[in-house]
């Protein structure tokens, strides 16, 4: 019996279909048949497609649990040339006056669109992003669960996102 050529399509779909990218179900199904090949006794195993559905669901529920809180570094955008971050724009070379006044604008643009955030999420993007907090730490000085304070970073980040979005235009356009 060979396992990959009799469950591999079958189980991608699987896969893929509970994750966000291709990339991230070609991993996780990379992973199942590393875990599979390390069995010592895989005829041992009664049923090899409920041990593979199984080590795959495990896999999947790893993923989401390690999922790491969205940086500054994830306001990207993509163009036909790859992805751009807007760090690329607050490190821009100062000796340009073009990529100066970009970058002032770019922090006009992100003071106000941190204003217009709730509060809360203001301030743990705040904290974490430029005043070099941990999330946990944020969390434990506000005394909330730290997926509360995830979840505040997630929702200030896809609006500055979208806010800044126009000036990541300028900037390919540059």
């Amino acid at each position: 019996m060979n396992a990959i050529s009799d469950y591999g399509r079958q189980l991608f779909g699987f896969i893929r279909s509970r994750v966000d990218s291709r990339e991230e179900a070609e991993d996780i199904l990379q992973d199942v048949w590393y875990q599979f090949s390390n069995q010592p006794a895989v005829e041992d195993i009664e049923s090899v497609s409920g041990w593979l559905y199984r080590v795959a669901r495990n896999k999947i529920t790893d993923r989401y649990r390690k999922q790491q809180p969205e940086l500054i570094e994830d306001l990207t955008a993509g163009d036909e040339e790859g992805d751009h971050a807007f760090r690329d724009i607050l490190m821009a070379d100062q000796q340009n006056p073009e990529m100066a006044q970009l970058k002032e604008l770019f922090w006009e643009a992100l003071l106000q669109a941190l204003q217009e955030l709730p509060e809360n999420q203001r301030r743990v993007f705040e904290d974490n992003e430029l005043g070099d907090k941990t999330l946990q730490e944020i969390a434990d000085e506000e005394g909330v669960p730290l997926k509360t304070v995830i979840s505040r970073k997630r929702y200030a980040v896809q609006h500055l996102r979208k806010r800044l979005d126009f000036l990541y235009q300028e900037y390919i356009n540059y």
